[in-house]
């Protein structure tokens, strides 16, 4: 696996022929597949359940990343895990327990995330970060795709990277929201080493041309890559 992760999110796909446009991501360079998972309870939107990610799980051998913008969200996690999801990340607001919703993610087999909105401190971390297996920074308030980065989230991955590299832990750092070609470096740069990106993506004609061009803007990051995982 590449030292920087691009993770194309599928709400921004057209949707009338859902596998095709997975496979032209995948083989245009996607190290994950990203699903947004809404409700219209927790955000303002629904978009897709379990039954999309159990179709799409036979076409693509790279990893599904589903963030789960759900509340509540513990019933749930067993069916995406069943669906063949890989990792999967929720909002602390959205679990009455926490620590118990990470556990309940490794005991079906996936890896855990927990997603921090622009608004919601960081102070969880400190009580779980030996837990989870991926942070993601919300860059937009979530929802909607199509939104414009904010740019105070970017010491928020900086503050986050730091606690990952005091961890000594192996923790993916994950951006979601208004990421595209002209700031993915700058992203980067902050700490982060996975990106997902919606409509920079499959807003393109040539798919492998634009995230062939975010590659190049990460190999310039005047930073040392973080490690592969």
């Amino acid at each position: 696996m590449p030292p920087y992760r691009i993770a194309p999110s599928i709400l921004s796909a057209n949707f009338a022929r859902l596998g095709d446009e997975v496979c032209r991501v995948v083989d245009a360079g996607a190290d994950f597949i990203h699903f947004d998972v809404m409700d219209n309870h927790y955000v303002p939107n629904l978009t897709v359940g379990p039954m999309v990610c159990k179709a799409i799980r036979p076409l693509v051998d790279i990893p599904i990343d589903v963030h789960l913008m759900v509340k509540p969200v513990d019933r749930i996690i067993p069916d995406f895990a069943l669906a063949g999801a890989d990792i999967i990340s929720f909002h602390p607001e959205a679990s009455e327990h926490i620590d118990r919703t990470l556990q309940l993610i490794h005991d079906h087999g996936c890896k855990a995330g927990l997603a921090f909105n622009p608004a919601t401190p960081l102070d969880y971390l400190s009580h779980v970060l030996d837990k989870v297996d991926l942070v993601l920074i919300m860059s937009v308030n979530p929802g909607f795709g199509g939104q414009q980065f904010i740019p105070h989230a970017l010491q928020k991955i900086a503050d986050v990277r730091a606690l990952i590299t005091s961890s000594g832990k192996p923790i993916m750092l994950e951006v979601d929201g208004g990421i595209h070609v002209n700031n993915i470096r700058r992203v980067a740069e902050a700490g982060a080493d996975t990106f997902v990106s919606g409509s920079a993506i499959f807003g393109q004609p040539d798919y492998r041309q634009i995230i062939a061009t975010m590659r190049e803007e990460l190999a310039a990051c005047h930073l040392d890559a973080p490690a592969a995982r």
